[in-house]
């Protein structure tokens, strides 16, 4: 993965538990204390973070990865990119269609990058399905993390359960989303 991964763990952390727990984590998954943005590393430091970080936080790494996964877009691709992401979708079901879309066009920018795949379906009123292939495992809780937090940031309520997933013998994993905009 690329150090903007890594990075964005390393500043969730910052901004959550202070630089002791940031030390306690790096150190014990033995990887660097800071991160190149545009640097690829090999996806066994994030890994090793996620692991760390449940450990010396006391939580499952399913609660660390979901927990990425909101921060991932409520305040590193925000923050650093929302302009960007802004031509991407005026809603969150519009924004969730052109996932697939905007991994793509950012597979075009970094050299290597093995971008995950998204499907969304239809279900019925405010409900739809996310089907989401990766060659990465173990990603599922922070996907549904990530659906948090595009719901978060167009104001919108969402209920997301995993449909089928990977861990248990699917070929990817499809998650069902109930939504509501504020009013």
């Amino acid at each position: 993965m690329y150090g903007m991964v890594n990075r964005a763990v390393r500043d969730m952390v910052l901004a959550r538990f202070g630089t002791e727990t940031w030390t306690k984590i790096h150190t014990k998954a033995d990887a660097p204390a800071e991160f190149v943005k545009m640097k690829g590393y090999d996806d066994a430091v994030t890994y090793r973070l996620v692991a760390a970080a449940s450990e010396v936080l006391e939580i499952s790494q399913d609660d660390v990865m979901r927990t990425f996964g909101v921060y991932w877009v409520v305040e590193t691709a925000e923050k650093g990119y929302g302009p960007l992401l802004a031509l991407w979708g005026n809603s969150f079901v519009e924004f969730v269609t052109n996932l697939d879309a905007l991994h793509r066009r950012v597979a075009e920018t970094f050299t290597g990058l093995k971008p995950p795949s998204f499907e969304v379906k239809t279900l019925g009123p405010e409900r739809i399905e996310v089907h989401y292939r990766s060659e990465r495992p173990g990603l599922t809780p922070f996907v549904h993390g990530l659906l948090e937090g595009v719901g978060q940031r167009f104001n919108t309520t969402v209920a997301v359960e995993v449909a089928e997933s990977r861990a248990d013998g699917a070929d990817h994993d499809v998650f069902h989303v109930r939504y509501s905009s504020a009013a």
